[in-house]
């Protein structure tokens, strides 16, 4: 078996410790406290953690707003950006609630979820329901595993097995 190499004349060095699984989606989380006040925040530790029943994960810092809101509510929904919403994204990424009403601010649009209470961002292209089943604090971060239990597309990434295509999205 012949394996490609690298320029075996440059030694390795060592690099920063955080952050460096290397490219991660920039999501945004929305959810609802317990009163029906929504939020949303820029995460930036998610991925999947399970197929079989199917699970992701979001991490988020305790002194975030919403983490009291998914503590109390135990659901969230993680939205995937594309680069039609950097504007948006990084606005909500930037802002805290406990300043404003950043969703009137940046005109967020929002519909209900269907199998969990929290809202879902209708201008992403897609929207994963999830019910927590479990977390652990891993530092700097709680992660919440989430099980999945409804996503939302846009009809143009679904193909004709009902897989997204994720290759049609320009994601930030």
């Amino acid at each position: 078996m012949t394996h490609a190499t690298h320029d075996d004349t440059e030694p390795k060095k060592e690099a920063k410790k955080s952050g460096c699984l290397q490219p991660a989606p920039k999501v945004l989380v929305s959810c609802r406290g317990l009163s029906g006040e929504n939020n949303v925040l820029a995460v930036a530790y998610c991925g999947n953690c399970s197929y079989d029943p199917p699970m992701v994960m979001v991490g988020i810092v305790p002194s975030r707003y919403s983490y009291q809101l998914i503590k109390q509510s135990g659901c969230f929904v993680v939205n995937l950006v594309d680069r039609s919403y950097q504007e948006t994204f990084d606005f909500l990424g930037s802002h805290s609630k406990r300043d404003g009403d950043k969703l009137a601010e940046a005109k967020v649009r929002l519909e209900d979820g269907k199998k969990v209470a929290a809202p879902i961002l209708v201008d992403c292209p897609v929207n994963i329901e999830c019910t927590i089943v479990d977390s652990i604090v891993t530092g700097s971060h709680e992660m919440f595993v989430g099980k999945i239990e409804y996503v939302h597309a846009d009809a143009r990434l679904i193909d004709a097995e009902g897989k997204i295509d994720f290759a049609r999205i320009q994601f930030l």
